[in-house]
């Protein structure tokens, strides 16, 4: 009796949901797909900067020019204690003939500034204590949810003008949304805000005297990607 009632309950669920799916191919619809795009600025960008004492033979320790670094750093106006953290530390173990072992110390830091010009003043200020080895590892962009968001509204908006315009030589209207699916939305030109392949350096002063003057520095764009698909009933 049990399986019996079970069956029945199946049954029923079954011709409830094709009911359902009856109804809504049997109305008439319009199908529509819109996508919406926007570029933006990173304004959150990471720089691996490695203190190594290889870089100057062994003349400069690494702990001077940590200190040179963060002097520097804070002449910029970057707060280093909340801006600049410790990535990791190392140390190379070089063999030379008739000098036994000299140990040769590496740290490694991770420094984040806000826009591409604090960037350019950073790795020319560096560069001028011989602190060379920077590069870009990653931007972002802090308001990426608030943004999808915004994308996915002007998609909405985007797809129901599509569908008055393709019922207007019709004359008829567009009813109701049916059905809606939020196909993707993503950013391109960045895998995980990553910035893989890109290397920025400093340059050399052609004397003593010359004074250093900031690199313009533009960072690649990213794209932000939103795309909708709605079934309108026709009215």
């Amino acid at each position: 009796m049990k399986k019996l009632e079970l069956l029945l309950i199946i049954a029923i669920l079954s011709l409830q949901g094709y009911s359902q799916e009856k109804n809504f191919i049997d109305q008439p619809y319009l199908e529509t797909t819109a996508i919406v795009d926007t570029l933006v600025i990173p304004d959150q960008i990471y720089l691996s900067i490695l203190i190594t004492e290889k870089d100057t033979r062994g003349r400069i320790s690494v702990e001077e020019l940590e200190n040179r670094m963060n002097t520097k750093l804070i002449a910029l106006g970057i707060d280093t204690k909340k801006q600049l953290t410790l990535s990791d530390v190392t140390s190379n173990f070089k063999k030379y003939f008739l000098k036994g072992t000299e140990v040769l110390k590496n740290k490694a830091y991770t420094l984040l500034v806000y826009n591409a010009k604090t960037a350019g003043k950073v790795i020319v200020a560096l560069e001028s204590v011989e602190v060379s080895n920077v590069h870009l590892n990653k931007t972002e962009y802090t308001k990426l949810e608030e943004l999808k968001i915004e994308l996915k509204q002007k998609a909405v908006l985007k797809a129901k003008m599509q569908a008055e315009s393709m019922l207007k030589p019709l004359n008829q209207k567009v009813g109701k949304a049916l059905y809606i699916s939020d196909l993707n939305s993503n950013m391109m030109n960045l895998y995980r805000g990553k910035a893989a392949g890109i290397q920025v350096r400093g340059y050399n002063l052609r004397s003593k005297t010359e004074e250093y003057k900031p690199i313009d520095i533009e960072f690649e764009k990213i794209k932000i990607k939103s795309s909708v698909t709605i079934k309108f009933a026709i009215e």
